[in-house]
């Protein structure tokens, strides 16, 4: 690797094409080339010297970071695009002059707080398990929760994908058909706090999301979004800068 090299997939993610994960997926796919040749997963490639090219298309220079908060409705997908038509969550944020993609998921019946950037390096450190990063979910629940299944969901929960790491849970209202509880989660497992909520014996019915890596989503009506202050950017890279 020479002295300016980077990985592929980094470079794609610096330059806002997707996250880093999302950038691996177009390479394995063969939709981008280097110098006119279709590229390999762990190619590396010297900006401003190699010309890097996604559907035939090239990937120029990184453009300027956008960084937004979303209240994602229901019934909206977490993707780019969809192939049975359905509703994006890029059709939200319609009018920028910048190409944004949003920072992991969220299920498309779920409501809340999404980030969309064009940021690909923060992205991936954002989902980096090793971060830590916390979400917090209001979750209206079949039945009423008893001390027992909050110390459950606190300790971890064995799913079929294994034990899940402690959370916070509280019970916010309780009834003996419905309740309402606040979960916070650092993991993205698919489905977590669905999986968590049935294994304890209490089906979600609703789920939203109100809070990521500590920005609230309050203040947002379903389908609102707006551009991070630079205090919560700042936010964002010291909660997810390395650690000596």
């Amino acid at each position: 690797m020479t002295e300016n090299a980077v990985r592929l997939q980094k470079f794609l993610a610096e330059c806002g094409v997707a996250s880093r994960r999302a950038s691996e997926e177009f390479i394995a796919g063969g939709r981008v080339a280097v110098n006119g040749v279709t590229a390999r997963i762990g190619q590396t490639v010297t900006p401003g010297v190699d010309r890097v090219t996604l559907d035939g298309r090239a990937v120029g220079e990184t453009e300027e970071k956008v960084y937004l908060l979303l209240n994602k409705p229901r019934n909206c997908v977490t993707t780019a695009r969809d192939t049975h038509g359905r509703r994006t969550v890029l059709e939200c944020v319609r009018g920028l002059n910048s190409r944004v993609f949003p920072v992991g998921r969220l299920d498309f019946d779920v409501e809340g707080a999404l980030l969309l950037t064009n940021d690909g390096e923060l992205a991936f450190r954002l989902m980096h398990p090793r971060f830590e990063v916390e979400k917090v979910y209001l979750a209206w629940v079949v039945g009423a929760v008893t001390p027992e299944a909050v110390r459950r969901l606190e300790s971890g929960v064995r799913l079929e994908d294994g034990m899940t790491s402690p959370a916070k849970a509280a019970v916010l209202n309780g009834g003996p058909k419905t309740s309402l509880i606040r979960l916070t989660i650092h993991e993205g497992r698919k489905h977590e706090v669905k999986r968590m909520c049935a294994a304890v014996g209490h089906p979600v019915h609703a789920l939203r999301r109100v809070e990521f890596a500590g920005l609230p989503v309050e203040g947002l009506r379903p389908g609102e979004w707006r551009c991070l202050t630079e205090a919560e950017i700042e936010h964002l890279r010291a909660l997810t800068a390395e650690k000596a």
